[in-house]
C-alpha cells in the first residue's frame, strides 16, 4: 500500500498525484506502469530517498475512476506490472478500469468480511458467479450476482483485508473496477456474426 502526498493541478492542465511508498519504489524506472487503486499509470517522476513517485491523471482516467475522490492521506492499492518470469498467483489484471461501482453493505461474518456492490448493467453483464473481478486493483471472487439489484458480492479473508484499502472504504464509497477480458472478448466475437461465419463454413 501506499500513501497520496499530494493530489491536484500542478500546472493549469496537469493533475497530478505524488504517492509515498516503500517496497514499490524497488527498480523503479522513469515510465513505469504502476497500478494505483486497479488503474495503470505511468511513473513521471520518482525520488527513493524521500520514498515517493508521481503520476499524471489524465482527464478521461479522472472522468472513468474513482481516483478523484482521493484526497491527501488517503491509502491505495499498489502493484507492479507483472514480468513473464513471473510465478502468477492470481488473475489477468490490465489494469483498465471500466467504470466504476458503490459499496452498498459491508457485513462481517467471523473474520470475513462481506462486500456488497452497486454498479451499471454495462458492467454488471460481465460478471458472474464464482467468476473474478478486480475490486479497486484486488482481483477477488464473485460470490453472487443480483440482477434486479444491480449489485454483485465478495467476502474478503482475514489476510487481504490486512492488505487491501477495501475494508477501509465506507458505505456509499466509490471502488474502481475491471472485468473479466475475456468476457468482452467473446461478446465481442458473438456480436461480429464470427461464429455464425465459422458455422456456415
Amino acid at each position: 500500500m501506499g500513501r497520496i502526498k499530494q493530489l491536484g493541478y500542478d500546472k493549469p492542465d496537469s493533475f497530478t498525484m505524488k504517492i509515498q511508498a516503500n517496497l514499490i519504489l524497488d527498480d523503479i524506472n522513469l515510465g513505469d506502469s504502476i497500478s494505483v487503486n486497479g488503474t495503470c499509470l505511468t511513473v513521471a517522476d520518482f525520488d527513493t530517498q524521500l520514498s515517493e513517485f508521481s503520476v499524471g491523471l489524465a482527464p478521461e482516467t479522472l472522468r472513468k475512476t474513482s481516483l478523484i475522490e482521493l484526497e491527501k492521506g488517503s491509502l491505495v492499492n499498489l502493484e507492479r506490472a507483472l514480468r513473464p518470469s513471473t510465478r502468477m498467483g492470481g488473475h489477468f489484471v490490465q489494469g483498465h478500469v471500466d467504470g466504476t461501482g458503490e459499496i452498498v453493505e459491508l457485513k462481517p461474518e467471523g473474520d470475513s468480511l462481506w462486500v456488497k456492490v452497486k454498479t451499471g448493467k454495462e458492467i454488471l453483464r460481465y460478471i458472474v458467479s464464482k467468476g473474478f473481478v478486480a475490486v479497486d486493483g484486488a482481483s477477488l471472487t464473485v460470490v453472487d450476482v443480483f440482477d434486479e439489484e444491480e449489485c454483485f458480492n465478495f467476502m474478503l479473508v482475514a489476510y487481504t483485508q490486512q492488505n487491501v484499502v477495501i475494508p477501509m472504504k465506507k458505505v456509499g464509497q466509490k471502488v474502481n473496477l475491471e472485468v473479466d477480458i475475456l468476457g468482452k472478448y467473446v461478446e465481442r466475437l458473438l456480436s461480429s456474426g464470427f461464429v455464425d461465419a465459422i458455422k456456415s463454413s
